[in-house]
């Protein structure tokens, strides 16, 4: 079952719960004259996307379909969205463009810079190089520039079937995610390199007013703080290990 719930005008949040991770898997629509899609999502939820996307808008319009990082719960149906999609582009970083998507993918995909903007009719999307932030050098993430909501991948991850939007603290409960990952096969899901600080405090300059998690709360707030929290979190939680 896949919940809905608009999280910010023209911008919403497609949830699956898998019960056996304790953990939410988000995807993120946003209703324009171009439509995006932020993660494909694994191709066993695609059907389940589909349906959920279908009650919004007409899959086939989508234009765009975009991620962070080359993983499958973030791009795993990409071929299955380009195949009922047959206008939408791939979207990623230029370095994720280079290594591992146009090999992948079934068309070419954007390979978006920081100085590149994708509009898509009243917003305007950037991408910010994140090497190794939340996962892999190819990671970057998705900025709109009108609304002020950043696309966080798995920054903030949370365990557990919570609130599709919260305004509390997230750092606490991604704290408590990072420490219980340590412990088991997951131990550094999250690096910190000498980059990571600068990275998230660059992202905290942005002020954004949204934060759309992939795995549990997005947040609507001002994030500059959490952002820039995170960044000691994640310090944290890599000394531990």
């Amino acid at each position: 079952m896949t919940a809905i719930d608009e999280i910010a005008p023209d911008l919403f949040r497609l949830s699956i719960y898998v019960p056996d991770f304790d953990m939410q898997f988000n995807h993120f629509l946003v209703r324009d004259e171009e439509p995006l899609l932020f993660h494909a999502g694994f191709k066993g939820m695609f059907p389940a996307l589909r349906e959920a996307v279908a009650t919004l808008i007409d899959p086939a319009t989508l234009r765009h379909i975009a991620w962070s990082h080359f993983e499958s719960d973030e791009c795993g149906a990409l071929n299955e969205w380009l195949e009922i999609a047959p206008q939408a582009q791939p979207v990623c970083t230029l370095v994720g463009k280079l290594v591992s998507v146009d090999d992948f993918s079934n068309r070419p995909a954007l390979g978006m810079t920081a100085e590149d903007v994708l509009e898509t009719g009243k917003y305007r999307y950037r991408f910010y190089r994140s090497p190794h932030l939340p996962h892999g050098w190819d990671a970057g993430l998705l900025f709109e520039e009108t609304r002020k909501t950043l696309f966080c991948s798995d920054l903030f991850h949370q365990f557990g079937d919570v609130a599709a939007v919260t305004s509390s603290d997230l750092v606490g409960p991604s704290r408590d995610a990072m420490q219980k990952m340590q412990e088991g096969p997951m131990a550094g899901y999250m690096p910190y390199t000498r980059q990571t600080e600068a990275v998230l405090h660059s992202l905290a300059a942005l002020n954004p007013e949204s934060l759309a998690v992939m795995h549990g709360s997005s947040y609507t707030g001002q994030g500059n703080q959490l952002l820039t929290d995170l960044a000691g979190v994640i310090k944290e939680n890599f000394d531990q290990g």
